[in-house]
């Protein structure tokens, strides 16, 4: 079993390291700063008791899971954000509208028929309609989350409950909404 001294020695020597580990993967100080905090706290709390020779690849999974899950809420977030931009225009942006371009799959901008700008108003507003039915607490955390781009943290704060529940209110407003889309022909 590791000491506290040696696992504070293992994460201070493994730190720098683990952070260009991290910048060079997610591309973002800021984003990467929080993926080795969260790994070394993951490493603290559930493998602190193991012996120091295992630490390393312990710790070397665990940053690489915390990366995998940073790019799956970055494509999450993504991809909320990009469906509901065009719900509510930016008033400082009046020359864009998102409904007038869309990336195609070889990437290229390219304009859009009427037949698809139409297309995509509807599926929007079948979309806005769904959050719509989805209960107060799921959709006050889908919104904070994806919409206003909070962390859990902050929404967890702002909704007066723990984080564990804003990421099970966002799980099942996530799957209620993607099984109503699916039933209407959506998909995303």
């Amino acid at each position: 079993m590791a000491s506290d001294k040696e696992l504070a020695d293992f994460l201070e020597n493994v730190e720098r390291r683990a952070f260009k580990q991290a910048v060079f993967a997610v591309r973002d100080d800021d984003a990467a700063l929080d993926v080795v905090q969260d790994a070394m706290i993951r490493l603290a709390e559930k493998y602190g008791d193991k012996p120091a020779a295992d630490l390393p690849l312990l710790f070397q999974r665990i940053l690489q899971n915390v990366i995998f899950d940073y790019f799956r809420r970055q494509k999450v977030r993504n991809t909320w954000i990009s469906l509901f931009s065009s719900l509510n225009p930016d008033e400082e942006r009046d020359d864009f509208d998102l409904l007038e371009t869309f990336q195609s799959e070889d990437r290229s901008t390219q304009s859009e028929s009427t037949e698809d700008q139409v297309s995509r108003a509807e599926t929007l507003s079948l979309i806005e309609n769904e959050i719509k039915k989805l209960p107060i607490r799921q959709r006050e955390a889908f919104l904070m989350r994806y919409w206003e781009d909070m962390d859990v943290a902050e929404t967890a704060a702002a909704m007066g409950c723990s984080e564990g529940s804003v990421k099970t209110h966002c799980s099942r407003a996530t799957h209620a909404l993607a099984h109503a889309l699916k039933a209407q022909g959506i998909k995303l």
